[in-house]
């Protein structure tokens, strides 16, 4: 299956696309500059219903996209830090 069919597949099974799920992960906390992509996945198999594969080829298209990684955005603390 190409990605494009993955792609498909997860819209006619969802009614959403990448940028769907992304705005939903950032919106519930789930993607931050440290998560791991097994924490993505199986929050998006758990709140979408959709199988390991797609959920696999929704975090390729974050990748694709240029979301992923998320930029760290620099903290007073780091800021001020002198290492």
């Amino acid at each position: 299956m190409t990605f494009e069919a993955y792609m498909n597949n997860i819209r006619a099974k969802t009614g959403k696309g990448p940028k769907e799920f992304f705005d939903e992960a950032v919106k519930e906390g789930i993607l931050r500059p440290d998560t791991k992509t097994m924490e993505f996945v199986a929050w998006l198999k758990g709140s979408s219903g959709l199988g390991h594969g797609h959920a696999m080829a929704v975090w390729e298209a974050f990748k694709r996209s240029g979301w992923i990684p998320l930029s760290k955005a620099p903290t007073s603390a780091a800021r001020g830090s002198k290492r």
